[in-house]
């Protein structure tokens, strides 16, 4: 008996130390860890047009959508792309719609990249094309493209700003 609880003793000092084990009841300080939530509603302002544009993150899910023809989130059909820029409630505003195709075009013109998250794809615009087709515009050519509006792109929605806003 004396042996098997010497060994049992001589077992579960080795699983202490091994582990790690301190004994000692005064434990090192844990670093305070701030409690603030990324704002991951970004915008771009575009003083000089008087537009703000939406400037959120894309992922996986978007990725997927626009290159396998689904809808999801920020890509989508056409019909998609303007309910979800008519539904969106981003950065404390609900007044966001689908930019036309010169807003689109003129964001994309301007020197270096003015979005914090983008994509080289194609995106919705709300300009008819003939045909029953709409524009898209391709951000690294600044040009824009007629597409079937059944096809998924990427959407950017846009919001006027109001005269405060823009000082």
């Amino acid at each position: 008996m004396k042996k098997l609880l010497l060994v049992s003793w001589m077992v579960l000092s080795s699983v202490l130390l091994i582990a790690g084990g301190d004994v000692s009841e005064k434990l090192p300080t844990v670093a305070k860890v701030p409690n603030k939530v990324c704002n991951t509603d970004t915008v771009y302002v575009e003083k000089d047009a008087h537009l703000m544009w939406q400037d959120a993150r894309y992922g996986d899910i978007e990725d997927a959508a626009y290159k396998r023809e689904h809808t999801a989130k920020k890509a989508g059909t056409h019909s998609y792309a303007k309910g979800y820029c008519q539904r969106l409630n981003y950065n404390g505003y609900a007044d966001w719609r689908l930019p036309n195709s010169d807003e689109l075009l003129n964001v994309h013109r301007k020197f270096g990249q003015v979005f914090t998250h983008f994509r080289e794809g194609d995106f919705w615009t709300s300009t008819p094309a003939e045909s029953g087709k709409y524009y898209v515009v391709f951000p690294a050519d600044a040009y824009r493209y007629r597409r079937n509006p059944k096809q998924s792109n990427y959407i950017r929605c846009v919001r006027c700003l109001d005269k405060e806003e823009t000082k």
